[in-house]
């Protein structure tokens, strides 16, 4: 299999080390009726990130955690694949896959190199997962590849501004000032955080995301910039509700393969 890329190492380690840590959650999400997104946990009546009927269609999720994605789409019909980098965390979602009664096909593998063969599925999702973990000059291609022409991709993850407001030390909570350059370094190293240290993440500017969309051969269909709801409190991975309702603390790409 060779080597691994230094930040999917890292990041295989620290989800290994923590992945204990997001069980209650995952079993909160699976018992969930309809899907919520994100952080703030915004309604699938108001973002649209799945088709109301999966029936028939070929699904993957690109580094899918504890499974309750791809979950939601095996119960609108679809034949779900899920890869995560993480293999306690696939231990979690294959437990609570045979628990609910949900065919998964779960992979243990970095979402930047998916052992399928090319246009294997019609719909790709991330939810955080590779959308944050992976390279996207990397992962974006990788999903390209896998898609049928005129096949699906959504992502949500962390809004580009989450970086740029972000403390260099790691410190929390976030400020509503600028920490670092807007045009920096796409790669954003936690491990020696000052508050959570964490693994190696990814951000890119909105004009290189849609660079990157056009040359790998995906056309935008929609973004969203997700604002914390009006009753939101408290702090999410060092992001105040106050924070998040005045500036967009995430996004939603979704973006469609040319052809």
């Amino acid at each position: 299999m060779g080597e691994l890329p230094e930040h999917v190492a890292v990041n295989r380690e620290y989800w290994d080390g923590m992945a204990h840590e997001w069980v209650e959650a995952g079993e909160r999400s699976w018992n969930q009726t309809e899907p919520t997104w994100g952080s703030w946990g915004i309604p699938e009546g108001e973002l649209h990130l799945l088709p109301d009927d999966m029936s028939g269609l070929r699904a993957i999720e690109l580094g899918c955690g504890t499974g309750y994605v791809s979950a939601w789409m095996a119960r609108r019909g679809a034949q779900v694949t899920g890869i995560d980098n993480s293999a306690e965390q696939l231990r979690t979602a294959e437990r609570l896959a045979q628990q609910h009664g949900v065919a998964l096909e779960l992979i243990h593998g970095n979402a930047e190199a998916v052992p399928k063969p090319d246009e294997s599925f019609d719909f790709a999702i991330s939810e955080y997962g590779a959308a944050i973990w992976a390279d996207p000059y990397r992962w974006i291609p990788e999903a390209h590849r896998l898609l049928r022409p005129g096949g699906t991709l959504v992502f949500l993850g962390n809004h580009h501004l989450v970086g740029v407001c972000s403390p260099v030390d790691g410190s929390f909570p976030i400020t509503r000032g600028f920490q670092r350059p807007y045009f920096g370094d796409h790669r954003f190293d936690w491990r020696d955080a000052a508050d959570d240290p964490g693994g190696i993440e990814f951000s890119l500017t909105y004009s290189a995301w849609i660079r990157l969309f056009r040359t790998t051969g995906f056309e935008v269909v929609d973004l969203a910039e997700i604002q914390a709801p009006a009753d939101a409190t408290g702090v999410r991975s060092g992001i105040e509700a106050d924070w998040a309702r005045d500036f967009p603390s995430e996004h939603v790409w979704t973006v469609r393969k040319i052809g």
